[in-house]
């Protein structure tokens, strides 16, 4: 009983690429805010200090995320070795992969130097993996330039709207923080790769999250992950900035900006590339 369950909702949708369920889903954000914790609680023990400079250096690694979740998707990797770039087990690698680095440059090059090194790694990384993606399509698929294009110039309009609405609607002074900016950016360049995915690019791509997907169904159009957006990121940022004010910016408040950056950045860089690669 407990084996067939843990390959109906967690082994099969791994395997077969299937989409979320709303058991896995939840199970997924359990294991996240777990993961939050104890990655403050380990950074605590190590003497890291979770700041600004921290969550900004560790934007290449999230980049990097995205872009090795598009080489599982060509299909240049075989089983079993695919497996550990398909979302969730990606996030341990690529947590893994820039734990260890984050580690060994702040261990060897102090505070500030190791961050520098450890956001350079990062940027290193990505930019092989986006070269190895951008071989492949000269190679062996499309590279239709023209769609990253169009997404990055859509999010760039919604997340400029958001934020004008934020900043002199709302009059939230504090969004002028560049941590918001990039949450904001993150998740805006997400609905942006989803909405043209479903609704404009050839291929017509679908929305595989329990939420999204129900509402693309609902609306009959992938244009529907904005509103959702905005429902999840305006309670989420005033909430952000209510604890930021209480506990004064602590590193545990620094470390929920970068997950949520992360759960909206990551998948808008895969969805981004994925279709310009048309796989």
């Amino acid at each position: 009983m407990i084996r067939e369950f843990i390959y109906k909702y967690y082994i099969d949708p791994i395997a077969n690429g299937e989409a979320y369920t709303l058991v896995d889903t939840l199970t997924y954000a359990l294991i996240l805010v777990i993961a939050v914790f104890l990655i403050y609680r380990w950074m605590q023990h190590a003497g890291i200090t979770f700041d600004r400079r921290l969550v900004l250096a560790s934007l290449p690694w999230v980049v990097f995320g995205g872009l090795a979740r598009v080489i599982e998707d060509t299909g240049m990797l075989s089983a079993p070795w695919r497996y550990l770039l398909i979302t969730p087990l990606i996030f341990f690698v690529i947590f893994f992969l820039a734990v260890v680095t984050l580690y060994l440059c702040h261990r060897y090059l102090g505070e500030e130097r190791g961050f520098r090194a450890y956001g350079w790694t990062g940027i290193l990384t990505s930019c092989i993996a986006l070269l190895i993606l951008l071989w492949f399509g000269i190679t062996s698929t499309h590279l239709a330039v023209d769609i990253p294009v169009i997404i990055l110039g859509i999010a760039a309009l919604s997340s400029l709207a958001l934020w004008v609405l934020l900043r002199y609607v709302f009059r939230w002074e504090f969004v002028v923080d560049r941590l918001y900016q990039v949450l904001i950016a993150g998740h805006m360049l997400d609905a942006s790769a989803t909405s043209y995915g479903i609704d404009l690019h050839p291929l017509g791509y679908v929305e595989q999250h329990v939420v999204g997907s129900h509402l693309i169904e609902m609306t009959g159009t992938g244009f529907a992950m904005f509103p959702l957006k905005l429902l999840v990121l305006i309670p989420g940022i005033y909430v952000l900035e209510l604890y930021r004010r209480e506990e004064s910016a602590t590193s545990f408040w620094h470390l929920i900006v970068l997950a949520m950056i992360v759960v909206g950045l990551a998948p808008g860089v895969r969805d981004m590339v994925r279709m310009m690669l048309y796989v």
